[in-house]
Protein backbone atom coordinates (compact mmCIF):
# COMPACT_ATOMS: atom_id res chain seq x y z
CA UNK A 1 0.00 0.00 0.00
CA UNK A 2 2.88 2.20 0.77
CA UNK A 3 5.02 1.61 -2.50
CA UNK A 4 1.19 2.23 -4.55
CA UNK A 5 0.26 5.39 -2.47
CA UNK A 6 3.96 6.55 -3.41
CA UNK A 7 3.28 5.67 -6.93
CA UNK A 8 0.09 7.67 -7.09
CA UNK A 9 2.05 10.30 -5.59
CA UNK A 10 4.81 10.24 -8.31
CA UNK A 11 2.58 10.24 -11.03
CA UNK A 12 0.34 13.33 -10.04
CA UNK A 13 3.07 15.17 -9.50
CA UNK A 14 5.00 14.37 -12.52
CA UNK A 15 1.98 15.62 -14.42
CA UNK A 16 1.67 19.20 -12.43
CA UNK A 17 4.93 19.26 -12.83
CA UNK A 18 5.35 19.11 -16.45
CA UNK A 19 2.45 21.54 -16.89
CA UNK A 20 4.37 24.21 -14.45
CA UNK A 21 7.60 23.93 -16.68
CA UNK A 22 5.79 25.07 -19.28
CA UNK A 23 5.26 28.15 -17.95
CA UNK A 24 7.19 31.29 -18.92
CA UNK A 25 8.39 33.97 -16.99
CA UNK A 26 11.27 35.01 -14.46
CA UNK A 27 9.45 34.49 -11.46
CA UNK A 28 6.55 31.60 -12.43
CA UNK A 29 9.59 29.57 -13.70
CA UNK A 30 10.45 29.32 -10.33
CA UNK A 31 7.21 27.09 -9.77
CA UNK A 32 8.39 23.55 -11.66
CA UNK A 33 11.96 23.59 -9.41
CA UNK A 34 10.10 24.61 -5.63
CA UNK A 35 6.76 22.27 -6.64
CA UNK A 36 9.85 19.29 -7.70
CA UNK A 37 10.74 19.66 -4.16
CA UNK A 38 7.88 19.62 -2.49
CA UNK A 39 7.09 16.29 -4.33
CA UNK A 40 10.52 14.91 -2.99
CA UNK A 41 9.65 16.00 0.47
CA UNK A 42 6.35 14.18 0.24
CA UNK A 43 7.37 11.18 -1.57
CA UNK A 44 10.45 10.99 1.07
CA UNK A 45 7.80 11.48 4.25
CA UNK A 46 5.29 8.57 2.68
CA UNK A 47 8.12 5.89 2.29
CA UNK A 48 9.62 6.83 5.33
CA UNK A 49 6.66 6.57 7.60
CA UNK A 50 4.82 3.71 5.61
CA UNK A 51 7.77 1.71 6.15
CA UNK A 52 8.55 2.70 9.47
CA UNK A 53 12.28 3.52 8.97
CA UNK A 54 14.19 3.72 11.98
CA UNK A 55 15.42 7.57 13.19
CA UNK A 56 19.14 6.16 13.02
CA UNK A 57 19.18 5.20 9.32
CA UNK A 58 16.67 8.16 8.12
CA UNK A 59 14.63 10.66 9.68
CA UNK A 60 10.96 11.98 8.03
CA UNK A 61 11.17 15.64 6.68
CA UNK A 62 8.44 16.35 9.61
CA UNK A 63 11.11 15.19 12.41
CA UNK A 64 13.76 17.49 10.59
CA UNK A 65 11.20 20.05 10.84
CA UNK A 66 10.64 19.71 14.37
CA UNK A 67 14.02 19.40 15.02
CA UNK A 68 15.21 22.70 13.10
CA UNK A 69 12.28 24.36 15.58
CA UNK A 70 13.71 23.15 18.85
CA UNK A 71 17.16 23.95 18.22
CA UNK A 72 16.78 27.00 16.54
CA UNK A 73 19.43 28.74 18.91
CA UNK A 74 21.72 26.02 18.75
CA UNK A 75 21.47 25.78 14.70
CA UNK A 76 21.54 30.15 14.81
CA UNK A 77 25.30 29.83 17.21
CA UNK A 78 26.51 26.91 14.35
CA UNK A 79 25.74 29.19 11.57
CA UNK A 80 27.10 32.02 12.68
CA UNK A 81 30.27 30.31 13.61
CA UNK A 82 30.46 28.37 11.15
CA UNK A 83 29.53 30.63 7.86
CA UNK A 84 29.47 34.45 9.31
CA UNK A 85 33.09 34.00 10.82
CA UNK A 86 35.07 31.76 9.16
CA UNK A 87 33.23 30.90 5.82
CA UNK A 88 33.12 34.48 4.94
CA UNK A 89 36.61 35.53 6.11
CA UNK A 90 38.20 33.14 4.67
CA UNK A 91 36.18 33.78 1.47
CA UNK A 92 36.78 37.12 1.14
CA UNK A 93 40.48 36.92 1.78
CA UNK A 94 40.52 34.15 -0.41
CA UNK A 95 39.18 35.57 -3.23
CA UNK A 96 40.71 38.87 -2.90
CA UNK A 97 43.94 37.14 -2.84
CA UNK A 98 43.84 35.24 -5.83
CA UNK A 99 42.30 38.19 -7.91
CA UNK A 100 45.22 40.16 -6.27
CA UNK A 101 48.11 37.69 -7.68
CA UNK A 102 46.58 37.38 -10.94
CA UNK A 103 47.40 41.00 -11.88
CA UNK A 104 51.19 40.26 -11.08
CA UNK A 105 50.89 37.32 -12.55
CA UNK A 106 49.61 39.12 -15.43
CA UNK A 107 52.52 41.83 -15.35
CA UNK A 108 55.06 39.35 -14.65
CA UNK A 109 55.49 36.13 -16.92
CA UNK A 110 57.59 35.03 -14.07
CA UNK A 111 55.35 35.02 -11.51
CA UNK A 112 52.71 33.65 -14.10
CA UNK A 113 55.11 30.64 -14.68
CA UNK A 114 55.94 29.88 -11.47
CA UNK A 115 52.45 30.59 -9.51
CA UNK A 116 50.21 28.58 -11.47
CA UNK A 117 51.97 25.07 -10.71
CA UNK A 118 51.88 26.26 -7.54
CA UNK A 119 48.21 27.07 -7.71
CA UNK A 120 47.66 23.73 -9.07
CA UNK A 121 49.35 22.02 -6.49
CA UNK A 122 48.24 23.54 -3.52
CA UNK A 123 44.62 23.58 -5.03
CA UNK A 124 44.87 19.54 -5.31
CA UNK A 125 45.89 19.59 -1.29
CA UNK A 126 43.07 17.35 0.39
CA UNK A 127 41.24 19.71 2.96
CA UNK A 128 41.82 16.25 5.56
CA UNK A 129 45.68 17.17 5.05
CA UNK A 130 45.59 21.15 5.47
CA UNK A 131 42.51 21.45 8.20
CA UNK A 132 44.56 19.87 11.16
CA UNK A 133 47.39 21.94 10.36
CA UNK A 134 45.59 25.21 10.22
CA UNK A 135 44.34 23.75 13.53
CA UNK A 136 47.96 23.71 15.03
CA UNK A 137 48.90 26.91 13.72
CA UNK A 138 45.74 29.29 14.36
CA UNK A 139 43.90 27.54 17.06
CA UNK A 140 40.96 25.43 17.41
CA UNK A 141 38.60 28.89 16.97
CA UNK A 142 37.26 29.70 13.57
CA UNK A 143 40.04 31.39 12.26
CA UNK A 144 42.08 27.91 11.40
CA UNK A 145 38.63 27.06 9.46
CA UNK A 146 38.58 30.68 7.81
CA UNK A 147 42.64 29.76 6.63
CA UNK A 148 41.49 26.43 5.14
CA UNK A 149 38.83 28.49 3.22
CA UNK A 150 41.62 30.90 2.03
CA UNK A 151 43.75 27.96 0.88
CA UNK A 152 40.54 26.56 -0.71
CA UNK A 153 39.34 29.33 -2.79
CA UNK A 154 43.00 31.65 -3.82
CA UNK A 155 43.59 29.37 -6.60
CA UNK A 156 40.53 28.84 -8.54
CA UNK A 157 40.51 32.75 -8.52
CA UNK A 158 43.94 32.76 -9.29
CA UNK A 159 43.64 30.80 -12.26
CA UNK A 160 40.33 31.91 -13.63
CA UNK A 161 41.07 35.47 -13.33
CA UNK A 162 44.43 34.81 -15.28
CA UNK A 163 42.70 33.39 -17.92
CA UNK A 164 40.03 36.18 -18.01
CA UNK A 165 43.00 38.65 -18.06
CA UNK A 166 44.61 37.02 -21.05
CA UNK A 167 41.14 36.64 -22.89
CA UNK A 168 41.73 40.26 -24.35
CA UNK A 169 41.98 40.03 -28.16
CA UNK A 170 45.82 41.19 -29.84
CA UNK A 171 44.11 43.50 -31.65
CA UNK A 172 42.23 45.49 -28.52
CA UNK A 173 45.81 45.20 -26.95
CA UNK A 174 46.76 47.04 -30.17
CA UNK A 175 44.00 49.65 -30.13
CA UNK A 176 44.48 50.74 -26.95
CA UNK A 177 48.32 50.84 -27.31
CA UNK A 178 47.92 53.01 -30.66
CA UNK A 179 45.91 55.41 -28.65
CA UNK A 180 48.93 55.65 -25.77
CA UNK A 181 47.12 53.67 -23.50
CA UNK A 182 48.73 53.15 -20.11
CA UNK A 183 49.30 49.86 -18.95
CA UNK A 184 47.20 50.65 -16.03
CA UNK A 185 44.38 52.10 -18.37
CA UNK A 186 44.73 49.35 -20.51
CA UNK A 187 43.93 46.88 -17.67
CA UNK A 188 41.13 48.92 -16.02
CA UNK A 189 39.29 49.84 -19.51
CA UNK A 190 40.18 46.35 -21.29
CA UNK A 191 41.21 43.46 -19.23
CA UNK A 192 39.07 43.39 -16.25
CA UNK A 193 35.74 44.04 -18.55
CA UNK A 194 36.77 41.08 -20.68
CA UNK A 195 37.91 38.99 -17.28
CA UNK A 196 34.98 39.89 -15.20
CA UNK A 197 32.87 36.79 -16.40
CA UNK A 198 35.74 34.64 -15.34
CA UNK A 199 36.08 36.30 -12.21
CA UNK A 200 32.80 35.51 -11.59
CA UNK A 201 32.95 32.11 -12.30
CA UNK A 202 35.67 31.56 -9.49
CA UNK A 203 33.08 33.23 -7.31
CA UNK A 204 30.47 31.23 -7.95
CA UNK A 205 32.67 28.04 -7.70
CA UNK A 206 34.49 29.55 -4.58
CA UNK A 207 30.97 30.14 -2.90
CA UNK A 208 29.87 26.21 -1.86
CA UNK A 209 33.69 25.09 -1.42
CA UNK A 210 34.52 27.92 1.27
CA UNK A 211 31.41 26.35 3.35
CA UNK A 212 32.37 22.79 2.66
CA UNK A 213 35.99 23.19 3.77
CA UNK A 214 34.92 24.91 6.51
CA UNK A 215 32.65 22.39 8.02
CA UNK A 216 35.07 19.44 7.03
CA UNK A 217 37.60 21.92 9.11
CA UNK A 218 35.49 21.47 11.91
CA UNK A 219 36.12 18.00 12.28
CA UNK A 220 39.50 18.26 12.95
CA UNK A 221 39.43 20.48 16.29
CA UNK A 222 36.43 23.29 16.96
CA UNK A 223 35.08 24.69 20.35
CA UNK A 224 32.03 23.54 20.92
CA UNK A 225 30.20 25.27 18.40
CA UNK A 226 29.99 25.12 14.68
CA UNK A 227 28.49 22.99 12.10
CA UNK A 228 30.68 20.86 11.07
CA UNK A 229 30.79 20.31 15.14
CA UNK A 230 27.44 19.68 15.44
CA UNK A 231 27.28 17.01 12.44
CA UNK A 232 30.38 14.99 14.11
CA UNK A 233 28.84 15.19 17.89
CA UNK A 234 25.39 14.49 17.03
CA UNK A 235 26.03 11.62 14.21
CA UNK A 236 28.36 10.07 16.72
CA UNK A 237 25.68 10.25 19.74
CA UNK A 238 22.84 8.78 16.43
CA UNK A 239 21.05 11.76 16.90
CA UNK A 240 20.11 11.97 12.81
CA UNK A 241 17.45 14.49 13.04
CA UNK A 242 19.70 16.81 14.23
CA UNK A 243 22.52 15.69 11.93
CA UNK A 244 19.62 16.54 8.86
CA UNK A 245 18.74 19.87 10.39
CA UNK A 246 22.10 20.81 10.05
CA UNK A 247 22.73 19.43 6.68
CA UNK A 248 19.59 21.48 5.57
CA UNK A 249 20.74 24.85 7.15
CA UNK A 250 24.12 24.12 5.03
CA UNK A 251 22.44 23.48 2.31
CA UNK A 252 20.49 26.72 2.38
CA UNK A 253 23.09 28.64 3.60
CA UNK A 254 25.07 27.87 0.31
CA UNK A 255 22.14 27.89 -2.42
CA UNK A 256 21.57 31.42 -0.76
CA UNK A 257 25.47 32.54 -0.99
CA UNK A 258 25.61 31.24 -4.71
CA UNK A 259 22.40 32.67 -5.40
CA UNK A 260 23.65 35.88 -4.41
CA UNK A 261 26.73 35.67 -6.51
CA UNK A 262 24.98 34.80 -9.46
CA UNK A 263 22.96 37.99 -9.17
CA UNK A 264 25.49 40.04 -8.85
CA UNK A 265 27.26 38.64 -11.64
CA UNK A 266 23.90 39.02 -13.92
CA UNK A 267 23.68 42.97 -12.50
CA UNK A 268 28.13 43.39 -12.83
CA UNK A 269 27.84 41.33 -16.62
CA UNK A 270 24.51 42.18 -18.06
CA UNK A 271 26.84 43.34 -21.45
CA UNK A 272 27.87 39.57 -22.21
CA UNK A 273 26.06 37.72 -24.60
CA UNK A 274 25.09 34.59 -21.83
CA UNK A 275 22.85 37.35 -19.87
CA UNK A 276 21.13 38.39 -23.17
CA UNK A 277 17.35 36.83 -23.27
Amino acid sequence: MTALSALVIAVIGAVLITRLARIEGRVLSLAAPIAFGVLVLILWEVLVRGYEVPMVLLPAPSAIAARMAASSHILWQDFAQTFLKAVLTGYAIGCGAGFLLAILADRSPFLRRGLLPIGNLVAALPVVGIAPIAVMWFGFDWHSKAAVVVAMTTFPMLVNTTAGLAAASAMERDLLRGYAATPWQTLVKLQLPAATPFIFTALKVNAPLALIGAIVAEFFGSPTVGMGFRIATEAARLALDMVWAEIVVAALAGSAFYGVVALAERAATFWHPSNRT
